[in-house]
């Protein structure tokens, strides 16, 4: 399950609000039953692999949000000994190891891991969590993580749990049903009190905070012990604390690493590599708040026993994707997975950027016909046109009419157009949570990453702010609840032409076409790096 806000109050019951559970049950789904990390060492063959066909960009259905056809977000991942498959919820993109290529596929995820089709199901898992199998050395072991005291559901259809007056009994609790035994082991993971103290301990106040939902991200075994990591839902004053379970079936006894640098972060997936007494801990990262379900945190962790932990993020590596969804290890690498695309990294030397391969997806579409293109999404006067035959990249959608569904494709434009911006710089005042590599600049562009060459925005780099007003771009003007802002650019690369307290000048590569007019199709190409990176220019910015 993904972050799922839940709406609380004061009173001696806390209520969840039927409406706003629905509106981000598009972002919750069931976890993977565990599994062990496999390797491959059977020769593949190009035979096996799945032969392309044109998967078409989805339209946006009734009852969908604007933005859901670029929610590829990796679910799952499934591997043979000819491909790995990379499931989000409407498409798979595979790979073929025998040649190294890709190929996009209709999606084939199972309908355990997609979200719940109504608010019923979904309430159900929060007030009795099912437990999930995990088997080893022949024996299965059952699971969940549960919130104690937990919800309930009442009459009018709402959640709601007892108000706990003393926050050491408000807790987040562990069970697990070992072979042959019929009643759960119980291992208290965290307490209001603990989250609290670390609240403090971080330089935050220990007043208003929640315990949010607690999920299992991951469960695998490694060495003599099966492991666990642990998230929860986050926004409105509900937090957790990001922590890893294992369990020694030969000692019967549970352990808890809660590293203090991922504090308040999700843990998305977890993979272990390296020697079983002292092995290194891959985590995908991920923060969420009130309508913003994927905010970039960490990046890509790795953390060891000895308390050290390396950050990759789209700031200071090769990473495609903020966000890490999914990892697989396999012999000497591991693959990291978002919904922006896939890198296989040679673990044992992670910090070099020649260990990094990286594939990008995205959507493509052939200019039917001479089109005319708007530097700004709702501008009714062309300002350059495409010429028939040519080839653009598809980067986002915009609505251009609310009442009829209208709406523009942002794609890419060499050429590109400039504007002046009434938003300056400015210092970043949560600096501390900014992931690594990222100056602490406020700025229009504050959502984009320096690459080397250009600021670039990846998906997950966007956030949908889906109680906000929608997703922020290159733009200006008020936000009006009943017209579409006029953006400039929201996935476009930028270049920035110059920056004050009080203003920004900027060169955006891309432009917005009338969405009937393209069909775009999905594929993975090659993420690439500058031959000569320069400085990121904000790093001047005083």
């Amino acid at each position: 399950m993904q972050s799922c806000s839940l709406d609380e109050n004061s009173s001696c019951k806390k209520n969840v609000a039927v409406l706003g559970v629905l509106l981000l049950l598009g972002a919750c789904s069931s976890q993977i039953d565990g599994i062990s990390q496999a390797t491959n060492t059977v020769k593949a063959k190009v035979e096996n692999c799945p032969q392309a066909e044109v998967v078409a960009l989805s339209e946006q259905k009734q009852n969908e949000g604007f933005y859901d056809r670029f929610d590829w977000h990796i679910r799952n991942i499934v591997a043979d000994d000819d491909t790995i498959k990379f499931q989000t919820l409407k498409q798979d993109f595979v790979f073929c190891r025998a040649n190294n290529t890709w190929t996009v596929q209709k999606g084939t995820l199972p309908k355990d891991l997609q979200p719940p089709t109504n608010y019923a199901a979904f309430a159900q898992d929060i007030v009795n969590p099912k437990f999930k199998n995990i088997n080893f050395q022949d024996k299965t072991y059952q699971y969940r993580v549960v919130q104690e005291p937990n919800y309930s559901l009442g009459s009018n259809n709402n959640l709601s749990r007892p108000e706990v007056k003393d926050p050491t009994k408000d807790k987040i609790v562990f069970e697990l049903i070992t072979p042959n035994n019929k009643t759960p082991q119980r291992q208290t993971l965290y307490t209001l009190k603990d989250l609290q103290n670390a609240a403090v301990k971080a330089g935050f106040s220990a007043e208003g905070n929640l315990l949010g939902v607690p999920r299992i991200t991951s469960s695998l075994i490694y060495g003599d012990k099966i492991w666990w990591s642990i998230a929860f839902e986050q926004g409105e004053g509900n937090n957790g604390i990001a922590t890893i379970v294992s369990y020694d079936p030969k000692t019967d006894k549970f352990s808890l690493i809660q590293p203090q640098a991922l504090a308040f972060t999700q843990i998305t997936d977890l993979a272990i590599t390296g020697d079983v007494n002292s092995p290194t801990f891959w985590m995908g990262t991920n923060v969420s708040g009130e309508g913003n379900l994927y905010i970039p945190a960490k990046g890509l962790v790795a953390y060891r026993p000895d308390n050290s932990l390396s950050t990759y993020t789209t700031n200071n590596s090769p990473l495609v994707g903020a966000i890490s969804d999914k990892l697989r290890v396999e012999n000497n690498i591991l693959w990291v997975s978002s919904a922006n695309g896939v890198c296989q990294v040679k673990w044992q030397a992670a910090d070099s950027p020649q260990n990094w391969s990286c594939w990008r997806f995205t959507a493509m579409a052939k200019v039917p016909a001479t089109l005319p293109i708007y530097s700004a999404s709702t501008n009714q006067k062309s300002a350059a046109s495409l010429a028939a035959n040519d080839t653009v990249e598809v980067l986002w959608w915009s609505p251009v009419k609310f009442q009829t569904n209208k709406g523009r494709y942002e794609v890419t434009y060499p050429q590109g157009f400039t504007t002046k911006l009434n938003e300056g710089a400015s210092k970043y005042e949560f600096g501390r949570s900014l992931p690594t590599g990222k100056p602490p600049i406020e700025w229009p562009g504050f959502e984009w990453h320096w690459n080397g060459q250009r600021f670039i925005r990846a998906l997950d780099e966007v956030s949908l702010n889906l109680v906000g007003g929608g997703p922020q771009g290159i733009g200006s003007g008020e936000f009006k609840p009943e017209l579409p802002m006029n953006w400039n650019a929201m996935r476009g690369d930028l270049e920035l032409l110059d920056i004050s307290p009080k203003s920004t000048s900027v060169k955006y590569y891309s432009g917005w076409v009338d969405s009937e007019k393209l069909q775009p199709y999905l594929t993975v190409v090659p993420q690439t790096r500058p031959q000569n990176p320069q400085p990121n220019p904000l790093l001047k910015v005083k």
